[in-house]
């Protein structure tokens, strides 16, 4: 008869930690679950403002290995992006299981900020990529214009959605008063998550949707859930 393992003492000393993990300090692990949580539930980590700094610190200094050989197992991949201080959990289509498909509308609206995003950063070179509200609703009309854009609570469900995951940012500027001049930030995750090689690629897929607005037969992207 095999005995049995004697547990490691990250195992023995703290039941919320992997074994597979034991040259993690302790001090560093209620930090590494955070970023895990963050990274599952919403898909991306901010690091460039409050406590996101830090845990984005943490884990491209140190963590990178331990974070990737963790989701590797689900499927996702682990994406690190210096230049505007964003992790990234993007899923592998072909292996996720945790994946949920945006809905038709959802798609649309990614569509028309995938294409404010990519028309900003290759005319302007901007850091940031901002619109508003009005801006985004004008730009769904030019860009489908046999499409009916979503009403406006559903186009704010929509935003909510997004928001979530961190694919964009909204504010609402000081003295506005409308709804439709809150400011939409486009977080360069959103381009990641609907991934385009080409704006011919991008025009197919719009192409798609519009054709296919009669019986609802386009492919959606994904997020992991």
């Amino acid at each position: 008869m095999s005995e049995e393992p004697t547990p490691s003492p990250a195992q023995s000393s703290d039941p919320l930690w992997p074994g597979f993990w034991p040259d993690v300090p302790s001090e560093d692990r209620a930090p590494l679950r955070e970023i895990l949580a963050e990274l599952l539930g919403r898909g991306v980590v901010l690091g460039d403002t409050g406590a996101g700094r830090d845990l984005f610190r943490l884990a491209r200094d140190h963590y990178q290995r331990h974070l990737s050989d963790y989701l590797a197992p689900l499927g996702l991949e682990l994406i690190i992006d210096d230049e505007v201080l964003i992790l990234q959990a993007r899923p592998r289509p072909e292996a996720c299981l945790l994946l949920g498909q945006f809905t038709k509308d959802e798609t649309l609206i990614l569509l028309v900020l995938w294409r404010a995003w990519d028309d900003q950063r290759s005319s302007q070179a901007a850091d940031k990529v901002i619109l508003t509200v009005d801006e985004l609703w004008n730009q769904f009309r030019t860009t489908f214009d046999k499409i009916e854009p979503p009403q406006a609570t559903h186009l704010d469900a929509i935003l909510a959605k997004l928001k979530r995951h961190r694919l964009i940012r909204s504010h609402r500027p000081d003295g506005a008063t409308q709804p439709g001049e809150t400011l939409i930030e486009i977080l360069p995750s959103l381009a990641r998550t609907i991934p385009f090689d080409s704006i011919e690629e991008w025009t197919a897929r719009k192409d798609l949707y519009e054709a296919a607005s009669r019986d609802e037969t386009a492919e959606a992207p994904t997020v992991n859930e």
